[in-house]
């Protein structure tokens, strides 16, 4: 079975068990707009909990504020956006598509990634032990010729967006057959910028109104607030100010289920510094955030590092932690050393003054910034990818099982009396109750046993607890483990106990921290 196979059985997974929604699908849907359900609401509110204690808990400097999603309009001016948040696009005349010229070109060198992985797997099922990897990449012919070809067009197209050369885009779509998925044909228009910012209109009349924006991204909030979070919090640099929050983005070519959409949710840290201090937060929070992501337990070799081509205007240093999707390896979170641009830009446009005090110093000055964002969009799509398993079971049975991060679980615990009699359900309620404090259970008694347990491991519930006619003697129960369907038989006051060791955030945050 194919990737590509692979990520529509798990979009269709993720509708099945509450997990992700079409909006408004009653009316047919729109385009890149999705609704979380019962499930997917529990997980992407654990991830959301995840990321902001690890902020604000492990790092007595970093705070949290939650700023408005309407702002000033001038905002968007000073940050840039109204004169540069732009995407380069390309039609192909044949199908009527629309494409971002950048993604066509990342996929084609994704391409060649793609050959020489095959040639390296290859050789490796071919030599077995012996197998010199890094003698092989080095010296193959074929891997030597996909690499030069990867080479050159990295560095045409490095060259071309940094010199935001548009005809130079074209040129490398033409120059290397790249053809329109749909029409098969290479009939394209020149490439051109496409502003990507929503706007509407604020104000009781229609002479009065004031045009503003729907933010294109949280970071904003937080700088024009910096100097207030610092005055009345007693903040001293350096320190962080971190928001969740809902962003919007016009995308024309918005594509793969949740991991690009009109409608999102970041995650976002501004850390604010010494100027002259920032490229050593940059490779303090570059590590910090890459251990956030493989604490999770989804595979160090998912994840790597991805220095930009082309830098934004207000960036010194970036880069992003790549995840490997179903459809290769994608950006999860950036890093950025934003210098003093926003600040600086604000205080301009504002005419007011923000710079800080620094009494070590005995001096003001602009900070610098390092910023950490993650899409919670993408973020999700990561894990459910990580997760997603279909296995072969003894004696011909199968299963679908999402072997989720315990602490991330929608679920931690299925309460599951054996029959719906004899007092069994009774005793279950007293254990679900007695759990629903400190854990999210369900409680389920229908159809049979094995039936139950599937259901748990297509959400990806760590444990179902089942109670049996035993249980009233002894005051035991089986407790079942989803990813090794093992079973074992505890007591009814060890429950608690078990259950908090698998899924209690604070091993994680260890893990960050060692």
């Amino acid at each position: 079975m194919t990737q590509k196979d692979v990520f529509k059985k798990l979009v269709a997974h993720c509708k099945e068990y509450g997990f992700v929604f079409p909006s408004s699908e009653i009316y047919d849907g729109l385009g890149a707009v999705y609704d979380y359900g019962q499930n997917g609401v529990e997980l992407k509110n654990n991830i959301k909990r995840y990321w902001w204690d690890s902020m604000t808990m492990l790092h007595e400097n970093v705070v949290g504020i939650d700023a408005a999603i309407f702002m000033h309009p001038t905002t968007w001016k000073a940050s840039g956006h109204v004169d540069a948040f732009n995407d380069p696009l390309i039609d192909n005349r044949d199908s009527k598509k629309r494409y971002r010229a950048d993604v066509l070109i990342e996929d084609l060198m994704a391409k060649y990634d793609e050959k020489i992985e095959k040639e390296v797997q290859k050789a490796a099922k071919r030599f077995g032990a012996s197998f010199d990897e890094a003698m092989f990449r080095q010296t193959n012919p074929r891997v030597l010729e996909h690499q030069a070809k990867r080479d050159e067009i990295h560095a045409r197209y490095a060259k071309a967006m940094n010199e935001n050369d548009l005809p130079g885009l074209k040129a490398i779509i033409m120059d290397y057959d790249v053809v329109d998925p749909i029409s098969g044909t290479k009939n394209w228009t020149d490439v051109r910028q496409f502003n990507l910012m929503f706007s509407t209109e604020m104000g009781s009349t229609a002479d009065g109104a004031m045009k503003i924006y729907l933010r294109p991204e949280t970071a904003q909030g937080i700088f024009v607030n910096y100097l207030n979070v610092q005055k009345t919090g007693r903040m001293k640099i350096p320190f962080g100010i971190a928001q969740i929050g809902k962003a919007f983005r016009n995308e024309i070519v918005a594509r793969q289920f949740i991991f690009r959409m009109r409608e999102f949710e970041q995650m976002e840290m501004q850390f604010f510094v010494r100027p002259g201090d920032e490229m050593k937060w940059f490779a303090y929070w570059k590590e910090h955030r890459l251990a956030w992501h493989k604490a999770l337990g989804l595979g160090d070799n998912k994840y790597r590092f991805h220095d930009h081509d082309k830098l934004a205007h207000y960036a010194n240093a970036a880069t992003d932690i790549e995840f490997e999707m179903p459809f290769g390896f994608k950006e999860v979170e950036g890093i950025h050393s934003r210098t003093d641009f926003d600040l600086s830009s604000h205080e301009k446009y504002s005419g007011k003054n923000i710079k800080y005090f620094d009494p070590e110093l005995n001096q003001s000055y602009t900070p610098y910034v390092i910023e950490t964002s993650i899409g919670v969009d993408r973020m999700f799509l990561s894990i459910m990818s990580a997760a997603y398993c279909e296995e072969q079971l003894e004696g011909g049975d199968s299963r679908v099982v999402l072997k989720l991060p315990p602490v991330l679980a929608p679920v931690k615990a299925a309460i599951l009396p054996l029959v719906k009699k004899d007092g069994l359900p009774e005793k279950a309620r007293e254990i679900m109750d007695a759990l629903k404090f400190d854990f999210r259970c369900v409680y389920d008694e229908k159809d049979s046993i094995g039936k139950r347990y599937r259901r748990q491991d297509a959400v990806g519930t760590p444990f179902c607890v089942t109670v049996d006619h035993d249980t009233l003697t002894d005051n035991c129960v089986t407790i079942r483990h989803r990813d090794t369907m093992q079973q074992e038989r505890v007591s009814i006051d060890s429950l608690h106990d078990l259950i908090d060791r698998e899924v209690n955030m604070k091993n994680l945050f260890r893990k960050i921290m060692d």
